[in-house]
């Protein structure tokens, strides 16, 4: 509960710090991508004990929910296709200012997909809805975090909430430096 309490706060604290900014420097509307890899279409009726009971339609609803009063429009994919991955995000470098990413299964093992996220050149935030530390030791791995500003993994659905405020944070931080 206090946990919660405390996301909460920082919640309500970052939304106003990011709305005044994108008022005060009178931005552009920010674009991010929500990217989902393989089998993140299955969510709601796959391993519902590591993944919970939420659909992909779900997760989307409560990432849009959040990013609305940001004044944050988003797009959302979602492929099982590696290839299809790395040409969606080739397609979001000049136009986009950032990528929420869950690789799912290609985290681990796809430079297909690591090359891409770096040729973007924008920020993305790694996401992951179990915590992959305490699972597989090959899960263990993630061979793209090294191209993220960051990764976020064990907070369920709300972890891609969290991903979004960061990326928002840090693209604030890049452009007041």
């Amino acid at each position: 509960m206090a946990f919660n309490n405390a996301i909460n706060h920082i919640s309500k604290f970052a939304a106003k710090s990011l709305h005044g900014y994108f008022m005060e420097y009178d931005c552009v509307q920010h674009q991010v991508a929500i990217v989902n890899g393989p089998n993140l279409n299955m969510l709601g009726q796959r391993e519902v004990s590591i993944y919970g009971c939420k659909t992909l339609n779900d997760m989307n609803s409560e990432i849009a929910s959040a990013a609305k009063p940001l004044g944050v429009s988003l797009e959302f994919f979602q492929s099982n296709s590696e290839g299809e991955l790395v040409t969606y995000i080739q397609q979001c470098r000049c136009r986009l200012q950032g990528i929420v990413l869950n690789a799912g299964a290609y985290t681990h093992y796809s430079i297909a997909l690591r090359d891409a996220v770096s040729a973007a050149q924008l920020p993305v935030v790694e996401v992951h809805i179990s915590n992959i530390f305490k699972r597989e030791s090959f899960r263990h791995i993630s061979v793209i975090a090294p191209v993220c500003i960051g990764q976020i993994c064990g907070l369920g659905a709300y972890g891609y909430v969290l991903a979004l405020r960061a990326l928002l944070q840090h693209n604030v931080n890049e452009a007041q430096s």
